[in-house]
């Protein structure tokens, strides 16, 4: 990909980002819970018919207070698709299906519920915030009992990590427990993520730690707020349990809690899943998932039109260029881009070694591992081309000549998609109506200062949403508007400003109020920040998840301007230098850089 205009070829819009205004709901129990030990079981559910027909209405009217004919199934999955048919829970190879049944392996020591979400609970699952309080909640989240009727399944999938073919991957600390359907009629599939080993744990233990269980907790739910389209997690449960983990890679082990994270999604699935089949050549099965996937989440493809493939893919490109430029607009890098956690209906998903970024650097790397920087957040849009090329592979062996073509044709016009995503969407940040030429100028021009000054990127928007255009005129910057004061610093500031408030009279029918109001909508003032989470891990490693609760249950508007800055940071200076990690996640190259090329198609 190349740059256009000076602009980096970073990313756009998508449904609008939400964050002022809204709660983020969650409750957090500090309270300890009885020790659960044993096998995971069926939970067995009262079959008195009166109160089933007076649950169901309950439910109707207002929530479920128990999960009494509360019932997830497996029955969708297993009734089209082949099961591994080795039952034993061990490491294998697994051949010819996509999922196996594995079930969960319960915590041995004392197992306490510290957060769920409100949210997820009362509008997915259809179940009162008091059903969180009770046993049967705590065993389910925990992977200590499976509802009756359902059958846990581990699923199978393969990938390309770092660029380089994995071979088999799959659910090695996962467990599919079941699918809900809810009073809107929409299916949901419930996972465990850190329930322990599978067929796919290959050398892991299948096991999810307190540490990175809390940060997919709060990302889950913070990504959902912004507007971002996500897995989202309903429940977050820890235990005593001792996990050993080697967290930086530098042979120091050192002892952790276990956890696990209940989550949800419309479907798990993910391009992965479609090129272990290619792969081995299980082409009748391929054809299976991807006519289920199809009928399931891509209503407006036609299941019985034969270029329905290319259909898919072509939605497939077009949704993952709008969930890559919404990542962008709030300033958010995934870590681990590989093919295996893209999914396929281009929500966010398997949140490892995120980040957003603090002072603005498009080559800002999260995770720590990744020593040639592949997926630093400058090059998120290069890999999404890198994985659609991978599923266009994968496809491949279903296609036509013809077909093959035009799916071709398709993937080369990802570039002008998110080019065009990204440039709407930084264009709303601005405030700007309509189009004109130049603005994709003005646009890199603001980045380029950013990027030299080192601003903070999410208060910079936020900021330019606040000020009003007689104050930008006097290119009188106000101390509490410290990310801009640090741009005005630069000695080209007032160039920028002049081009700014020139394109702003161009706004037909617009106002300066009706500018920052519009402006406030799509610039969120917090997101979870690097040291936001690193605070409240560390509260929850001494066992305060007061943090988590903080961090997800307030409403930002109302904090009445409280430090936008990290505590013990200075706004001139870069990171907080007590966070622990810090140094490592935020890395910072001072060079200038050029966007990188896109991969070819090849």
């Amino acid at each position: 990909m190349t740059r256009r205009s000076g602009l980096p070829v970073w990313g756009l819009p998508g449904p609008p980002l939400f964050l002022l205004g809204m709660t983020w709901h969650v409750v957090v129990r500090g309270s300890l819970l009885p020790g659960l030990e044993g096998s995971a079981h069926l939970v067995h559910l009262s079959s008195n018919e009166s109160n089933r027909r007076l649950d169901y209405c309950e439910t109707e009217a207002k929530l479920a207070l128990s999960l009494d004919f509360w019932t997830l199934s497996s029955e969708n999955l297993i009734a089209v698709f082949p099961v591994d048919p080795v039952k034993e829970n061990y490491v294998r190879k697994v051949k010819n299906c996509i999922f196996s049944v594995a079930f969960p392996t319960p915590f041995k020591s004392r197992v306490r519920l510290v957060a769920v979400s409100k949210e997820v609970l009362e509008d997915i699952l259809d179940l009162d915030l008091r059903v969180s309080e009770t046993d049967d909640f705590i065993q389910l989240v925990s992977g200590k009992r499976i509802v009756s009727g359902s059958i846990p399944l581990a699923h199978r999938y393969g990938g390309h990590q770092f660029g380089i073919w994995a071979g088999q991957l799959g659910d090695g600390r996962a467990h599919l427990i079941g699918i809900y359907m809810n009073r809107q009629g929409e299916k949901w599939e419930l996972q465990l993520k850190g329930s322990g080993k599978t067929p796919y744990s290959r050398n892991g233990d299948g096991r999810a730690v307190l540490r990175s269980s809390v940060r997919e907790f709060l990302c889950s739910e913070a990504m959902h707020s912004l507007g971002i389209p996500t897995s989202r997690a309903a429940s977050l449960v820890v235990s005593d349990d001792e996990v050993w983990r080697d967290q930086f890679y530098n042979g120091n082990v050192v002892k952790e809690r276990g956890a696990v994270v209940l989550r949800v999604a419309k479907s798990w699935f993910r391009i992965g899943s479609l090129e272990i089949l290619a792969h081995y050549g299980e082409l009748d099965l391929l054809r299976t998932l991807l006519d289920f996937i199809i009928q399931e989440h891509f209503p407006s493809v036609k299941a019985t039109e034969s270029n329905r493939y290319v259909e898919f893919f072509s939605i497939v490109v077009s949704k993952t260029a709008q969930l890559i430029a919404l990542w962008m607009s709030v300033g958010f890098a995934h870590g681990v881009c590989n093919t295996d956690n893209f999914s396929l209906l281009s929500i966010t998903i398997d949140y490892g070694p995120f980040g957003f970024m603090e002072a603005y650097n498009p080559d800002f790397v999260p995770n720590t591992s990744d020593d040639e920087r592949r997926y630093k957040i400058g090059n998120q849009a290069n890999v999404g081309m890198f994985n659609l090329n991978k599923l266009l592979q994968a496809l491949n062996p279903l296609l036509d000549p013809r077909q093959k073509k035009l799916a071709a044709q398709i993937l080369e016009g990802y570039p002008v998609l998110y080019y065009t995503r990204f440039r709407d969407l930084f264009k709303a940040k601005l405030g700007l109506l309509g189009d004109r030429k130049g603005d994709e100028d003005l646009i890199a021009f603001l980045l380029h200062l950013m990027e030299k000054t080192e601003a903070d990127f999410t208060m910079t928007f936020r900021q330019l949403s606040e000020i009003t255009q007689s104050q930008l005129e006097e290119l009188n910057v106000p101390q509490q508007f410290w990310a801009l004061k640090m741009i005005s610093e630069h000695q080209l500031f007032p160039a920028w400003v002049s081009q700014y408030l020139l394109r702003l009279k161009s706004n037909m029918n617009d106002s300066d109020s009706e500018r920052r109001k519009r402006m406030t909508t799509v610039n969120p003032r917090y997101v979870l920040k690097n040291w936001m989470a690193e605070s409240a891990v560390r509260k929850a490693e001494r066992n305060d998840f007061s943090e988590a609760e903080h961090k997800l249950g307030e409403r930002p508007a109302e904090r009445d301007g409280e430090a936008d800055s990290p505590p013990g940071r200075e706004p001139e200076t870069g990171l907080d230098p007590g966070t622990p990690g810090s140094r490592l996640e935020l890395k910072s190259d001072t060079q200038p850089t050029k966007p990188p090329r896109v991969p070819s198609s090849s």
